[in-house]
């Protein structure tokens, strides 16, 4: 844990060990290609910069999710949740959107959100596609736990993959209780909706190094529905 004092180590949760995601390149409709990599600890700070405009963006319920999303970054950073990781996609560089969730146990997993950013182009459907590779490939998990927080996600999620009824499990999140994306289900719907290749150029993979942000007024604009002009 490096250099932290005793009271510090006791506040942080116990980690098992997690593999890294692999970066892949995804080809979006409009031709673009979006890189999706593992975001370090260090980087949340941007992240928490790209969330914060839209917390009052009632719309598809930004504010929900962005306030929850924000926390949970938070609580990644400051070691104050358990096996969490960030997954984000960078459209030269420009963050579009990201993920987040968790190891409940070796078996186990734990969606926790999916945020777009750059809307119109699925990439929120690319990136929770990319947290259930990472879940079920990476991590070896045989389901993963989710809920949905909007009509959209809903359609993304339980009807898209589709997912089973977990009922009896109550998500971390609250709300409705959890579906759950079994091993099985993942592997049918892969051909369908899991994206991308690897391994991707170094130079590609220089253009996703640093994350940038972008504009503030046209991300609101967009999430809220409203028209440039």
């Amino acid at each position: 844990m490096g250099n932290i004092s005793d009271l510090e180590a006791l506040l942080r949760p116990p980690a098992m060990e997690m593999p890294d995601y692999p970066p892949k390149a995804i080809t979006l409709a409009s031709g673009e290609v979006m890189v999706v990599r593992q975001v370090a600890r260090e980087e949340v700070p941007t992240l928490l910069e790209a969330i914060y405009p839209l917390l009052l963006v009632e719309r598809d319920f930004y504010d929900v999710v962005g306030a929850r999303l924000f926390g949970e970054l938070l609580a990644y950073k400051r070691f104050r949740v358990k096996d969490e990781y960030v997954l984000a996609g960078l459209i030269d560089g420009v963050l579009a959107g990201m993920v987040n969730g968790r190891l409940v146990n070796e078996k186990t997993g734990m969606s926790y959100h999916t945020l777009t950013i750059r809307r119109g182009l699925r990439v929120g459907s690319h990136l929770f596609a990319a947290k259930m590779e990472y879940h079920i490939e990476h991590c070896q998990q045989e389901e993963v736990l989710i809920v949905a927080e909007s009509p959209i996600g809903f359609r993304r999620w339980m009807i898209e993959y589709p997912l089973e009824k977990r009922f009896e499990v109550q998500h971390e999140l609250g709300g409705v209780p959890s579906w759950v994306l079994p091993k099985d289900t993942y592997y049918a719907a892969k051909p369908r909706l899991v994206s991308g290749r690897r391994p991707i150029s170094e130079e590609l993979m220089k253009s996703a190094q640093t994350i940038l942000l972008p504009r503030q007024e046209t991300v609101v604009r967009q999430v809220a529905g409203e028209k440039e002009g």
